[in-house]
C-alpha cells in the first residue's frame, strides 16, 4: 500500500471549521487552562473506569477523544481516526477480597493484587517469613516447603538486605513463589510498608499474590481469606488514535505529538485508578495543542497520535511504528508527552543529551519568556512510547514534568489534586519551541 501524501488530501471543510471553532469549549490558541482541566477531570472520573479493560473504559476514553478530534477539525489518514490491534490482558472485574487473620482490607488503599495473578477464592492456612528468618537461606528454604498448599506471608516492613545481591536473591525467590508452575505454595503475600503502585499484566500465572501496607500484627495470625476474579482477555481489540492538522508550506514532512490515554483500569468492583497525571494530563497538552495547531497551522504537518495500551508494554506505539500511516523518515521531531500535570520543579527532558541542539532550543526559549522554574537533560530511557519511535530512529523527546504530588499507578492519582501550576507556561514552551524547530 502506498504511504499516504498529505500534499494530495482535498481541501478542508472551511465552513465546518468555522463552526467547529465558535463551539468548540474554550479556545485561546490552545492555552486555555480550563479545557485542560475538562479534559483530565472527564478522562479520569469513575465513568471512564481508569481507562483499563474492565467495563469498557479504554474504548469510552478512545470515544472521547474521538470527538475532540472531530471538534477540533483534526484530518484522518484513513477513513476514520483509528488504527486497530489487539492485546492479551489479565483483568479483575469483580469479587476482590482478603482478609489476614480478623482483619479485612481494603483494595487499592490497603492491598494490591498482583497484575498476573490467577482467579482464587477460600481460606488458607499461612506461613509466616519475618525478617530473621529472611536473611537465613536454610530458613527461607524450611518455609517454602512448609508452605506448600498454603499461602506464605513474607513480612518485609523491617527488612534490610545487607547488600544488593542480597536483595537480588530475594527478589528471585519471591518472584519464583508468585509464577512459577514449580512453584509449592498456593499464593504469597508480601507486607511491606513501600508504597503501593500498581501495574497491567499480559498473561496469568497459575498463583495469586498481593502487596499489603497496612499496620497488622502478624504474629497471632494463622489464616486467610482470599476471593479474586481473574479473567485473561485474550486479542482483545484496542486502538491508536491518530489526526493531523496539514501544513502550510512543506505537508510532507511531520512534527509529531504523542500521549498515551489508556491507563490500570479497575481492581474489583469498585476500585479504579483514575489516572489524572497518568496520563489524562498528556491527553490535555496533545488537545491543547491540536487545538492551538488547528487554528495556527504550521509550515510542516502536524500529527497527533492518541496511543493505546503504553501501560501495557507501550503496545500501542510499538504497533504504530510497525505499521506507520507514513514514513517515519519524514518526522522531523516528535514529542511524547507524559505526566503533564504538575512543573511546579520544571520539567526534564528524555534524550535531551542526544539531541542536544534541541535541548538547547527549549532551554534558551524557557530562559527567554521566563516560564518554566527550570529544564532538566537526561539520556536515552525506555520508560514511555517515545522510545518506540527512537528505535526507529525517529528523533524525539519525552518531556514529564517535576514537583508536585506524588501519587503514580494508585488510587491517589485524580484530578481533585492534580494542580496543573504550570499547564499554561509549558503549554506556551512547546508551541514555542514547535515553531522554532523549522530544520
Amino acid at each position: 500500500m502506498p504511504k499516504f501524501n498529505p500534499v494530495n488530501y482535498p481541501p478542508m471543510k472551511k465552513i465546518l471549521f468555522i463552526v467547529n471553532a465558535v463551539f468548540l469549549p474554550l479556545l485561546l490558541s490552545g492555552q486555555d487552562i480550563n479545557y485542560a482541566k475538562e479534559i483530565v477531570q472527564t478522562l479520569a472520573s469513575p465513568e471512564f473506569k481508569g481507562r483499563g479493560y474492565v467495563e469498557n473504559g479504554n474504548e469510552l476514553a478512545a470515544e472521547y477523544i474521538r470527538s475532540q478530534f472531530q471538534n477540533i477539525g483534526l484530518l484522518s489518514f484513513e477513513e476514520d481516526y483509528d488504527q486497530e490491534f489487539t492485546v492479551n490482558v489479565n483483568t479483575f472485574p469483580k469479587r476482590m477480597m482478603l482478609k489476614i487473620g480478623e482483619v479485612e482490607l481494603m483494595p487499592g488503599k490497603d492491598f494490591l493484587v498482583d497484575p498476573f495473578s490467577a482467579p482464587v477464592k477460600g481460606k488458607y492456612e499461612v506461613i509466616i517469613l519475618n525478617k530473621e528468618r529472611m536473611a537465613d537461606e536454610q530458613a527461607v528454604v524450611s518455609a517454602i516447603q512448609s508452605a506448600a498448599g498454603k499461602f506464605l506471608i513474607i513480612d518485609e516492613r523491617t527488612y534490610e538486605p545487607e547488600d544488593k545481591e542480597e536483595g537480588q536473591n530475594l527478589d528471585e525467590i519471591i518472584n519464583f513463589l508468585k509464577y512459577s508452575p514449580q512453584s509449592p505454595v498456593s499464593g504469597v503475600v508480601i507486607v511491606t510498608s513501600k508504597k503501593l503502585t500498581w501495574g497491567t499484566g499480559t498473561l496469568q500465572s497459575e498463583k495469586s499474590s498481593f502487596m499489603v501496607n497496612h499496620e497488622i500484627d502478624l504474629s497471632k495470625v494463622n489464616e486467610i481469606e482470599v476471593a479474586v476474579d481473574a479473567r485473561m482477555m485474550d486479542n482483545y481489540k484496542t486502538q491508536n488514535l491518530i489526526g493531523f492538522v496539514r501544513g502550510k508550506i512543506q505537508p510532507d514532512s511531520f512534527l509529531v505529538a504523542t500521549a498515551h490515554y489508556d491507563h490500570l483500569g479497575k481492581m474489583g468492583l469498585e476500585t479504579y485508578f483514575p489516572g489524572a497525571n497518568d496520563n489524562s494530563s498528556g491527553i490535555a497538552m496533545l488537545l491543547s495543542l491540536a487545538t492551538h495547531y488547528s487554528l495556527n497551522p504550521h509550515d510542516y504537518s502536524f500529527v497527533f497520535i492518541a496511543t493505546g495500551a503504553e501501560e501495557l508494554g507501550l503496545l500501542g506505539a510499538s504497533y504504530f511504528t510497525e505499521h506507520p500511516l507514513f514514513d517515519l523518515e519524514r518526522i522531523k521531531f516528535l514529542v511524547n508527552f507524559d505526566l503533564a500535570g504538575t512543573g511546579e520543579e520544571g520539567i526534564r527532558i528524555v534524550n535531551g543529551s542526544i539531541h542536544k541542539k534541541e535541548f538547547d532550543i527549549i532551554t534558551r526559549l524557557n530562559n527567554e519568556h521566563d516560564l518554566l522554574p527550570k529544564v532538566d537533560i537526561r539520556g536515552a530511557a525506555c520508560n514511555s512510547d517515545h522510545c518506540m519511535f527512537h528505535e526507529k530512529g525517529v528523533l524525539c523527546f519525552f518531556i514529564y514534568t517535576q514537583g508536585g504530588i506524588k501519587a503514580y499507578h494508585d488510587i491517589y492519582d485524580k484530578y481533585e489534586t492534580l494542580p496543573l501550576t504550570e499547564f499554561v507556561d509549558y503549554m506556551k514552551l512547546m508551541t514555542l519551541f514547535f515553531d522554532e524547530i523549522i530544520r
